[in-house]
């Protein structure tokens, strides 16, 4: 662009983070779920609280994958130091995404809300290809069985 503004792909890195959220779990959905309605109920600083108080296991790379998001729509932290402790992510999100203009609350929360829709996408997905495959695996007969007879055998067992 010639006034030097730049143009951000937010579905790119929505679905980019979303995948990297689907990696981390095989259970990752459920969480997904809840932490989602927190935010569309609730708002961006209450998500964030309800990943750190009731989803212990996979809090911290939900909320990493959610802060990187952030960083690549505009939210940066101070001298690129990414907060990691639990009062300095509370801190950055109260003061960066919810202290700043509505609008640019209502961006993040937007945006977060496609994250995590990819994420729960993703989480079935996989669920369904890893049943369908696992009930494939058990349809197809194992070659080496002799209990299996071919078209040629069966002819000739009937013509006996």
């Amino acid at each position: 662009m010639s006034n030097g503004t730049e143009v951000i792909n937010l579905d790119y890195w929505a679905a980019f983070h979303a995948q990297n959220v689907v990696k981390l779990s095989d259970n990752i959905g459920t969480t997904v779920t809840k932490t989602m309605g927190v935010l569309q109920e609730h708002g961006v600083y209450a998500c964030f609280l309800y990943l750190y108080a009731k989803e212990k296991e996979t809090c911290h790379g939900v909320i990493s994958e959610m802060l990187d998001l952030l960083y690549h729509i505009g939210y940066c932290w101070e001298e690129n130091n990414k907060p990691v402790a639990v009062q300095d992510v509370l801190n950055f999100v109260n003061e960066s995404v919810s202290g700043g203009s509505l609008e640019r609350l209502l961006f993040a929360k937007q945006t977060l809300e496609q994250m995590l829709i990819y994420v729960r996408y993703g989480a079935k997905a996989i669920e369904k290809t890893t049943a369908q495959n696992a009930t494939d695996e058990a349809e197809i007969p194992d070659d080496a069985d002799s209990s299996t007879a071919t078209g040629i055998e069966l002819i000739q067992e009937k013509g006996s």
